[in-house]
C-alpha cells in the first residue's frame, strides 16, 4: 500500500534548480571515475560495493562548496554518478567471459565497440524496465520496502547542512589511500603481495601457500561488508589453498597436472616451458606447484561452487520472485487503468511515459539484430538473442529491484540471475538445434546484458528511492540515468581493454596476451560465465570438477553457511580474500567494542558513521589509484619513469625478501589501526 501521509523533503509544488547542465556534467564525471574504480576492483576481487553514498557525500561539499547547487541537483549529481559503478559491475562480471569460451571463438568480440554497445543496451535496459515499476515498488511500498542504500543516500542528501563533516572523514580515506599507493605501486616501498608457501618435497605440507595483496581498496572492502561475510570469504580461500591445493599436490605427478594444464589451455603443450606455475620440461617440475594445481583443478572446482551458489541464492528467492512479479503486473495494470483520471500531474509523480519503455525496447531488439557488431551470422538468430534479452530482462529488473529493496544492493543475488539467464538461454538454443562453440558468444551476450540490466535496476532502485524521500522529479532522475549510462559506459570498455593489456612487468611474469584471467585480474564470474556456455553448448567441461564444487556449496548450505559467499572464497585466490577478511576483522573489534559500551547505532547512523565513509574513501581512492598508475604503465615512456623509481630490487637487496614483506606487512597494519582508531571517533 502507498504512504499517503508521506511528505518528500522537498514539496511538489516548490520549483527549484534540478536537471540542470552542471548536475549532469557534474554526475557524469563522478560516474567515469567510479566506474572506472569498479571496473578496477570488480577484475580483481571479483566484488563491488555501492559507490552512491560516497558520491552523495563528495556531490553535497563540492556542489555546495564550488557550485551553489540545489539539494535536488545533488540528487541527480548522485544519480547520474551511480550508473557508472552499477553498470561497470555487470560488464566485468560477465563480458570478459569472451575470452574464455571454446577455441578462442569469442575473442573477436572483446572489443572495445561490442563491450561499450552491451553496456550501453544493458544499462538502458535496467532503467527502461524500472519506469513502469516506479511507482508500484517505490511509492506504493515505500514503508514495506526500505531500500537501504538509497534511503541513507536520501538522508545525506536532507542533511547537506552536515555534508562538510560527512565528507572530511571520506576525504581523508581517499588521501590516505592515494598515498599509500604511492609508495606500493609507484615507489614499492610497500610491499604487494607478500607470500610465503612450503615446498613441494615437504612430507607433512606440500605447496601450501598464504598470501595477501594488501591493499586499501580491500581492507575498505572488508570493512564494509563486516565480519561475517568476510569470514566465509576468505574460510572459501583456507579451504582451497591450505586444503584442497596441497592434498592434490601431494596425490599427483607434476606431469599429470601439466597435461590438465594444457588440455584446459593454460599451457602451449609438455614441450613448452612457462604457462602457469612456470613448467620447466628439462626437470618436469614447476617453479610453483600452487598456482598450477589451482589452476588446473582448484579453480574449476571453485566455478562449480560459485555456480551452484548462485542458484540456490535464486532459488531461496523464488518466493519473492513470484510475489514482486504478481503484485508488479497488477500494479502497472492498475496504474494504466486509471491513467488520466486524475487532474495535472505533481512534479514529484512525473514519470517517463510507458511509450518510451515500448519503442525502446523495440529499438533495442532491432538495433541488436542489424549492429554487426555483435555475435550472430543471420538477422533471425540476432533477433531472437534480442527478444532474449528484453523477456529476461523484463523479468530480472522486477526481480533485482523488489530484492534490493529489502536487502539491498550488496546482497542482490546478480549472478544467480546471471547464471539462470544463461542456462535458460542455452536450452532455448538446444531446443532449435543451436549447439556447439559458434552459440557461445551468442548466449554470452544475453547473460551478460541481464546482468547490466539486472545491476543497473538495483541501482536505480536506490536512486529513485533517494529522489522519492528528497522530493526529486523522476522523470528528470530517468534521463539522468540514460545519460549517466551512455557516458559511463565509453570510459568502462576503455578501462577494461585498457586493464587488459599486459604491462611489461606483467609480460616479465608470463602474461602474454590478456591480463584479464590471470592472477593480476582474475574476473572470477566472468570466467565461470564462459565456463556454463561451453559446458552446456559445446559439451567439453570437466564435469568431475564441476560437480566437486557443485556439492561443496550444497554441504555450505545444508551447514548454514552463504554458499554463494563461501564459493566466491574458493574461487578467488587467497591473496585477496585474506587482506578483505582482515578489513572485516576490524569492523567486528569496532562492532563489539560499541556493543560492550551498550552503545546502540541504527543501520542509517552506521552506514554513515567515520568507519564507513573512510572505508569507502579507501575503496575508491586505492581503485581510481590502480587505474591511474595501470594506465601510466601502459605507455611506454610513463612506464619507463615508474621503473626508475621503484625500489623494490633495493630494498630486497639490503633487508632480504623476508624483510621487504615485513615492511609491507607494518604498513598494512598501520593503514588497518587507523581505520580502526577513526571508526571508534564519534559520529
Amino acid at each position: 500500500m502507498s504512504d499517503n501521509n508521506f511528505k518528500p523533503f522537498v514539496p511538489p509544488g516548490v520549483q527549484m534548480k534540478e536537471f540542470t547542465l552542471k548536475s549532469i556534467l557534474l554526475g557524469c564525471i563522478f560516474g567515469i571515475i567510479f566506474g572506472a574504480a569498479t571496473v578496477y576492483l570488480a577484475l580483481k576481487a571479483g566484488l563491488t560495493v555501492s559507490a552512491s553514498i560516497p558520491i552523495a557525500v563528495i556531490a553535497i561539499t563540492l556542489g555546495r562548496k564550488f557550485f551553489n547547487t540545489t539539494i535536488l541537483e545533488n540528487n541527480i549529481i548522485q544519480t547520474t554518478g551511480s550508473a557508472g559503478e552499477s553498470i561497470a559491475a555487470g560488464v566485468v562480471f560477465t563480458l570478459p567471459g569472451f575470452l574464455f569460451l571454446s577455441d578462442g571463438g569469442g575473442t573477436q568480440f572483446f572489443n572495445y565497440f561490442t563491450i561499450l554497445i552491451l553496456a550501453i543496451f544493458g544499462g538502458i535496459l535496467g532503467t527502461l524496465m524500472m519506469i513502469p515499476l516506479r511507482k508500484s515498488l517505490i511509492v506504493k511500498e515505500h514503508k514495506t520496502l526500505p531500500y537501504p542504500e538509497g534511503t541513507a543516500c536520501g538522508d545525506v542528501l536532507i542533511a547537506g547542512e552536515k555534508g562538510g563533516d560527512f565528507a572530511k572523514t571520506a576525504f581523508y580515506g581517499l588521501g590516505f589511500a592515494f598515498a599509500y599507493a604511492i609508495f606500493q605501486k609507484i615507489l614499492h616501498v610497500i610491499a604487494e603481495t607478500p607470500e610465503y608457501m612450503t615446498k613441494q618435497a615437504s612430507k607433512f605440507f606440500p605447496s601450501a601457500k598464504i598470501s595477501a595483496d594488501i591493499t586499501p581498496e580491500y581492507m575498505g572492502v572488508g570493512y564494509i561488508i563486516g565480519p561475517r561475510i568476510a569470514g566465509v570469504l576468505v574460510a572459501g580461500g583456507v579451504l582451497s589453498w591450505l586444503a584442497l591445493i596441497p592434498l592434490l599436490a601431494s596425490l599427483l605427478p607434476a606431469d599429470t597436472i601439466a597435461t590438465q594444464l594444457v588440455k584446459i589451455g593454460y599451457l602451449a603443450n609438455l614441450q613448452t616451458p612457462g604457462g602457469q606455475g612456470n613448467w620447466n620440461p628439462l626437470t618436469h617440475t614447476f617453479t610453483d606447484y600452487s598456482a598450477a594445481v589451482y589452476y588446473a583443478y582448484v579453480r574449476q572446482i571453485g566455478a562449480g561452487a560459485v555456480a551452484a551458489g548462485g542458484f540456490i541464492t535464486l532459488l531461496k528467492t523464488i518466493p519473492t520472485i513470484i510475489s514482486s512479479f504478481k503484485g508488479s503486473l497488477g500494479a502497472i495494470k492498475d496504474g494504466s487503468e486509471n491513467a488520466g483520471t486524475k487532474g495535472s500531474i505533481p512534479r514529484t509523480e512525473k514519470d517517463l511515459s510507458l511509450k518510451v519503455v515500448l519503442f525502446g525496447s523495440l529499438a533495442l531488439i532491432l538495433l541488436m539484430a542489424f549492429l554487426p557488431q555483435l555475435p550472430g551470422d543471420s538477422i533471425g538468430k540476432k533477433l531472437l538473442v534480442g527478444l532474449l534479452v528484453v523477456v529476461f530482462g523484463a523479468f530480472f529488473v522486477t526481480v533485482s529491484s523488489r530484492i534490493v529493496g529489502l536487502i539491498g544492493s550488496s546482497n542482490n543475488p546478480i549472478s544467480g540471475m546471471t547464471i539462470a539467464t544463461l542456462m535458460g538461454t542455452c536450452l532455448v538454443f538446444i531446443a532449435v538445434g543451436w549447439t556447439g562453440k559458434v552459440y557461445e558468444p551468442m548466449a554470452l551476450v544475453v547473460g551478460g546484458m541481464i546482468c547490466i540490466a539486472a545491476a543497473n535496476a538495483g541501482g536505480t532502485s536506490q536512486d529513485l528511492k533517494s529522489g522519492y524521500i528528497v522530493g526529486a522529479t523522476p522523470m528528470y532522475q530517468q534521463l539522468a540515468l540514460f545519460i549517466g549510462a551512455i557516458v559511463s559506459s565509453i570510459v568502462i570498455g576503455l578501462t577494461v581493454k585498457f586493464l587488459d593489456k599486459p604491462t611489461a612487468d606483467m609480460i616479465k611474469h608470463g602474461v602474454i596476451d590478456h591480463a584479464i584471467g590471470s592472477s593480476y585480474y582474475p574476473a572470477p564470474q566472468g570466467t565461470l560465465m564462459a565456463t556454463l556456455a561451453k559446458g552446456i553448448l559445446s559439451f567439453n567441461l570437466d564435469w568431475q570438477f564441476v560437480l566437486v564444487g557443485v556439492f561443496l556449496s550444497i554441504t555450505m548450505e545444508l551447514c548454514g553457511v552463504n554458499s554463494l559467499s563461501f564459493a566466491v572464497g574458493a574461487y578467488l585466490p587467497l591473496s585477496t580474500t585474506l587482506p578483505i577478511f582482515t578489513g572485516g576483522a576490524i569492523r567486528g573489534l569496532v562492532d563489539y567494542k560499541q556493543k560492550k559500551a551498550n552503545k546502540k547505532v541504527s543501520p542509517e547512523e552506521e552506514e554513515l558513521g567515520k568507519g564507513n565513509l573512510f572505508a569507502t574513501g579507501l575503496v575508491a581512492g586505492g581503485a581510481v589509484a590502480g587505474v591511474i598508475i595501470a594506465i601510466l604503465a601502459g605507455f611506454d615512456k610513463s612506464a619507463e619513469v615508474l621503473a626508475k623509481l621503484n625500489n623494490q630490487e633495493v630494498l630486497t637487496n639490503i633487508l632480504g625478501q623476508g624483510g621487504y614483506y615485513i615492511i609491507g606487512c607494518a604498513f598494512f597494519a598501520f593503514m588497518g589501526w587507523y581505520l580502526y582508531r577513526t571508526a571508534r571517533k564519534a559520529n
